[in-house]
């Protein structure tokens, strides 16, 4: 029970948004309180005032109570010290603040979460924790949480992702010769399937930073690694303090291999052994403290594969879903009679980069077609045709020729080094488009006026 909590508090906390202070613009914007919260005629109430105004938006201290619950609540679930309440509140704000730009992109962009997709991830959400989509309800509202807000919680977050998508990952390329460059970097240093379990606190400086701001900046990292040098716990510091995208999180980066390591910290994260914490690293973002919590090697990739072929006969507005079923029956009986598969799969298959070869689709992963196909191939033996199945695709007959177990290693490591060096650059670029996004925007803090 409560490692599936822990899991649902996880996933109703929003996108992680880097945290970037900055003094808003000499521009004025509107009042919103009239507009924002119901004038009553009395004083207003904690619950509904306004923490924060961004842009033309404000976050209510209700909201910031609800986000500041989910918070506490997941660090109890995971046993983690409470931290300063006033840094914790911090914190949460601005993540608070990040997440609400993020959201007005969506509005001015008119994104959308439609109902089926926010389903779909929901019901992924409570397969992962190992109950039923009514289970997961249950223990939400027993726990007091309503399901309606958890629902639209998620609906935010899908929305945030979209906008990042669209924003900066739409934006990365990745050639070839970076993933040869990766690959070959990785066996000459022989660490290609060495995976690192990271921690990370990051002080953030402002874009073109004057000296003074830099030293600042050196001085609040310097002091926040005595402390970790001292025995303080990095998860709680990482909570209060750190500006990095992760702080919510104790600051963990998960396990990433060196090739997803940002270039900066690869030879740090090489140098220090399990449980340190390395010295000051510096970036154009600012300073940066690593902590190795785990360390492990990789193994061999083996896949199941199929070698298979097929005929396909599409439906269309001349041809009905009956017509075609019946045409494909009428091939069924023909290659029970003995008739050459290959020969009426180059005759009658509308798939035509197949048809020329007799069908033939080659090897096939799990997870290549679509699952119709996938399921009724599975149940074929080597050499069986199947019945007329239908796919999106159309009409289906199978034959299995052969299976293997394959050793796919390089073509998943060259798929998995294309996906480091995408996450590599998306994380970069996404900091800095988050840094942009929130330099650029009106924020006005409220927390602490009467």
């Amino acid at each position: 029970m409560i490692k599936l909590l822990a899991s649902l508090f996880g996933a109703v906390i929003l996108v992680s948004a880097q945290a970037v202070f900055a003094e808003p613009p000499a521009a004025q914007t509107p009042d919103p309180d009239a507009s924002a919260v119901q004038d009553t005629g009395q004083q207003h109430s904690t619950l509904n005032r306004i923490a924060a105004v961004v842009n033309s938006d404000v976050i209510l201290t209700s909201e910031l109570n609800a986000s500041l619950e989910q918070v506490v609540a997941q660090l109890n679930k995971k046993g983690t010290p409470l931290p300063d309440t006033s840094a914790l509140t911090s914190q949460v704000l601005e993540r608070l603040i990040v997440d609400a730009l993020q959201m007005q992109i969506a509005e001015r962009n008119g994104l959308t979460i439609d109902d089926n997709t926010l389903n779909e991830e929901i019901q992924n959400l409570a397969k992962e924790s190992g109950v039923s989509l009514s289970e997961f309800r249950e223990i939400l509202e027993k726990e007091g949480y309503s399901y309606a807000v958890f629902r639209e919680n998620i609906r935010d977050k899908l929305l945030i992702q979209e906008v990042r998508r669209q924003m900066v990952a739409n934006q990365i390329k990745v050639s070839d010769q970076e993933i040869d460059n990766l690959l070959a970097s990785l066996e000459a240093s022989g660490l290609g399937d060495v995976k690192y379990h990271l921690a990370h606190i990051m002080v953030s400086i402002p874009e073109a930073p004057g000296p003074e701001e830099i030293e600042a900046a050196r001085l609040r990292a310097s002091n926040i690694l005595m402390r970790l040098r001292e025995g303080s716990d990095f998860e709680q510091i990482a909570i209060t303090e750190s500006d990095g995208q992760n702080a919510l999180e104790g600051g963990d980066l998960g396990w990433r291999s060196i090739g997803q390591i940002p270039a900066l910290f690869t030879d740090t994260v090489e140098s220090i052994r399990v449980g340190e914490v390395s010295d000051l690293i510096q970036s154009s973002g600012g300073f940066h403290i690593i902590k190795l919590l785990e360390k492990t090697g990789g193994e061999r990739h083996l896949v199941n594969q199929t070698r298979a072929r097929h005929i396909l006969i599409k439906t269309d507005e001349v041809n009905t879903d009956d017509d075609v079923r019946i045409r494909m029956e009428q091939l069924e009986i023909r290659l029970e009679g003995g008739e050459d598969f290959a020969s009426l799969a180059r005759s009658n298959s509308q798939d035509t980069l197949s048809a020329a070869k007799g069908g033939e689709l080659g090897w096939i992963n799990q997870g290549d077609t679509v699952p119709q196909f996938e399921n009724a191939m599975n149940k074929l033996a080597i050499g069986e045709i199947s019945k007329p199945i239908k796919t999106p695709f159309g009409w289906h007959i199978i034959q299995v020729e052969a299976r293997r177990e394959y050793d796919s290693t390089d073509e998943f490591e060259r798929s998995k080094a294309k996906r480091l060096i995408q996450t590599r650059k998306y994380e970069e670029e996404l900091f800095l488009w988050l840094r942009r996004l929130r330099d650029e925007s009106y924020v006005e803090y409220r927390l602490d006026q009467s």
